[in-house]
């Protein structure tokens, strides 16, 4: 069997393990939907004084689908990788003839897609119930962007494995880790509520930097193209998580 075929293998049961999961389908699809029902909602009647002035439902939209990529990649990626390392499926894998570099193929495959249908979700519900428009011209930009951030988060998730010790231990980690850079880069807060000091700290990660490319390519009334500045230093954090994923990533549980 050829390595392309043993890819779409490796995908459709990574997509069907997906799926079957209640618990992935919530976190990763259902509490970005909620979120951004909650911020619409809630704030839906108000302006931030962001790009001269938009409704926060207009910037909630890109924000939480910038949440929702990352939930999809990195933050499910780490997650789950975990879970299976520990449990010995990542040990029992790598004994079989199947190479490595399908059984990542195929996640990354998985999260690649997730991530395209939770842009497809929320630019609907955004469209449908607050009357943020959808900017089909921008689409290819946006795609683009989408998929660099992706394959960059995924490779932070990949190398983040590293660092979590167990299975307990992985929600809580990965939740500290991204939780708090939410806030500080303009995720949920707006950027006109921010100190400078937060945004210049939140600068060095590449959170902050996604979304601004995000925001820049989805806001209809920016005209903006792709924010290459913005796209090289999420390409730098995610060319370093490969090279730490390559350096540090182990199959077998830690325990033995």
């Amino acid at each position: 069997m050829s390595g392309v075929a043993l890819f779409a293998h490796q995908f459709r049961y990574d997509q069907k393990a997906f799926w079957r999961n209640p618990a992935s389908v919530f976190f990763t699809v259902m509490f970005p939907v909620i979120l951004l029902l909650i911020f619409a909602t809630v704030f839906g009647g108000q302006t931030v004084n962001v790009r001269g002035g938009i409704k926060t439902t207009a910037y909630y939209v890109p924000a939480i689908i910038t949440l929702a990529v990352i939930s999809a990649t990195m933050q499910s990626l780490a997650m789950s990788l975990v879970i299976a390392r520990e449990d010995g499926r990542l040990k029992r894998g790598r004994g079989t003839p199947m190479p490595a570099w399908v059984f990542i193929a195929g996640r990354i495959g998985n999260s690649a897609v997730v991530a395209l249908l939770m842009l497809a979700l929320m630019a609907a519900i955004g469209r449908l119930l607050y009357g943020v428009a959808i900017p089909w011209g921008q689409l290819p930009q946006i795609v683009v962007t989408l998929l660099i951030g992706a394959a960059s988060f995924c490779c932070l998730g990949i190398a983040l494995t590293a660092a979590i010790p167990s299975q307990d231990a992985a929600a809580p980690i990965v939740n500290a880790l991204l939780l708090p850079l939410y806030f500080l880069s303009g995720v949920f807060i707006p950027d006109d509520q921010l100190p400078s000091g937060v945004i210049h700290f939140a600068d060095i990660f590449p959170i902050r930097h996604f979304f601004e490319a995000f925001f820049d390519v989805y806001d209809p009334g920016s005209g903006a193209g792709l924010q290459w500045d913005n796209l090289a230093i999420v390409v730098i954090w995610g060319v370093a998580g490969l090279l730490l994923a390559i350096r540090f990533f182990r199959w077998t549980p830690r325990g033995g």
